[in-house]
């Protein structure tokens, strides 16, 4: 294997694809830091140049969009309370108040350090095991994954905040979003109330965009005058003790673990992983209320988990020849441009290739690490630009993002739409979170239980009596029953006191 690596390495030393991995991740980087330029989109668009290279340099393009593109929405997420992509929602939750601190700096350097050691695992990790933990990944069925939504949905408990009811409102709205349009299975168009722009539903990018930057528009925009806010751009801090990296070991260790265990199983991918990190790096640590606050933790749970994931999705890819997430969806066409045909044979027939890949995928990750702390100063003098010069600049670039998503204008409707629930769902301090986790995970929801049940022809054992699907259904009920006791204990420990 270490001979392969070394002759993948050696295939990617060149002066021409050195470059085209340097400029993929830095257009990478740019698609990934504006809202609705996503890293799909970037490997779209770039799919046709490759057309004509050597397997090894197009794909080492490919790969560098996809690094930088999974990354870049750190920057906008951490200045600017945006999502650049699904990724990195809840990089928002401790990345931007961090920056509100003054801590942008430090909140930019946990964020860097997470992101290239979370893909670094992630990718050797791909390296030693894909084809076994490939062949693992095909035992999923319906059955499995309904029971891992199950499952994650518990999570909406801990995104909840201080009140649970509302908490399962807003993971409910999501659930109702999402199931506007048409049907999963059949295509039945349902909740359009006769306009056929809905028979397509809610895109992620704009609910996304409208909830978390058109919604914090709207709240700075009621205060009165905009203030510059003043930082003393050389008071703020770029350098972090190692101390400091050393006290979340635990929670990036975890986070890694998650993001590559999501990012195997096809279809969920990064937008689940970083929000399901956040959850569990809340719930393990010991001073969860801080959380959303401006925590360090929360940001190396979401960035470690989603370029985690990266790893992740490319391991059923290489082995199986399944995508696990859109973006590898389209690196998979990119193999058979080349002529290559993902599946257990690809290690045979063009192991070359494959490590050549493996190869640009590291030097991608160093690339975009480099990069982000390179122009960290650059991202950090944004935030000395007066809000009402800055808040229409973000505004028009929510509406490009939106309408580039699909090229619909539709899609801007549905942006403005959502900014006002979440500012109506701000005032009334309904959190934003759960409804992003219902409307994420609610078509999978949906989808596998309706799979499931035409498998089994409308029985619903299989469902409890599945080994993987019942280990997971009984950590939910464990997981459920923990949470309900230790809320009990602790209100019968408030009523005691008083």
């Amino acid at each position: 294997m270490l001979e392969m690596l070394l002759e993948g390495f050696s295939g990617v030393m060149n002066v021409t694809t050195i470059l085209l991995i340097l400029g993929g991740t830095i257009l990478g980087l740019i698609f990934g830091s504006i809202p609705g330029l996503t890293a799909t989109m970037a490997v779209a668009i770039c799919l046709p140049i490759t057309y004509g290279m050597h397997p090894v340099a197009g794909m080492s393009l490919l790969m560098g969009l996809y690094i930088g593109g999974v990354s870049g929405g750190l920057i906008p997420a951490i200045l600017l309370k945006l999502p650049g992509t699904p990724s990195s929602i809840a990089t928002t939750f401790d990345g931007y108040p961090m920056a509100q601190k003054g801590q942008a700096g430090k909140a930019f350097s946990f964020a860097i350090v997470s992101s290239f050691l979370g893909g670094l695992i992630s990718i050797m990790l791909l390296i030693m095991i894909a084809p076994p933990l490939g062949q693992f990944a095909l035992k999923f069925g319906p059955y499995e994954y309904f029971a891992i939504v199950i499952f994650s949905l518990t999570l909406i408990a801990t995104l909840s905040g201080d009140s649970l009811a509302k908490g399962v409102l807003a993971g409910l709205m999501g659930i109702g979003f999402a199931m506007v349009g048409s049907a999963p299975i059949d295509a039945f168009p349902r909740f359009t109330f006769g306009f056929s722009e809905l028979d397509a539903g809610f895109d992620l990018m704009p609910l996304l965009i409208g909830l978390f930057a058109v919604s914090e528009i709207l709240l700075v925009a009621e205060k009165k005058g905009l203030q510059k806010i003043k930082y003393d751009l050389k008071k703020i801090s770029y350098k972090v003790p190692f101390k400091e990296y050393l006290s979340e070991k635990w929670n990036f260790i975890r986070s890694c673990a998650i993001g590559i265990g999501i990012g195997i199983l096809p279809g969920i991918g990064g937008g689940t992983a970083n929000l399901i990190a956040y959850a569990a790096a809340k719930n393990a640590s010991k001073k969860p209320k801080e959380y959303g606050t401006g925590v360090p933790g929360g940001v190396v749970a979401s960035e470690t988990s989603n370029n985690a994931a990266v790893g992740g999705a490319l391991i059923p890819l290489v082995s199986l020849g399944i995508p696990g997430d859109t973006v590898t969806a389209m690196l998979l066409g990119g193999l058979v441009l080349h002529g290559l045909q993902p599946g257990p044979l690809l290690f045979q027939n063009s192991g070359d290739v494959v490590y050549g890949i493996f190869a640009a995928l590291l030097i991608a990750n160093l690339f975009m690490a480099i990069l982000l702390f390179v122009g960290m100063r650059g991202f950090i003098k944004l935030l000395s630009i007066p809000q009402y010069i800055l808040l229409p600049i973000i505004f028009a670039l929510c509406v490009v993002g939106a309408y580039g998503v699909n090229n619909r204008m539709f899609d801007v409707y549905a942006l403005l739409f959502f900014g006002i629930v979440g500012y109506l769902m701000s005032k009334a301090k309904i959190p934003l979170t759960p409804l992003v986790l219902g409307f994420i995970l609610g078509p999978l929801l949906e989808t596998n239980l309706r799979r499931g049940l035409m498998l089994s022809q409308g029985d619903f054992s299989p469902f409890i009596t599945q080994p993987i699907a019942a280990v997971f259904l009984i950590i939910t009920v464990v997981s459920v029953g923990w949470k309900i006791w230790k809320s009990f204990s602790k209100s019968k420990k408030i009523s005691f006191e008083n």
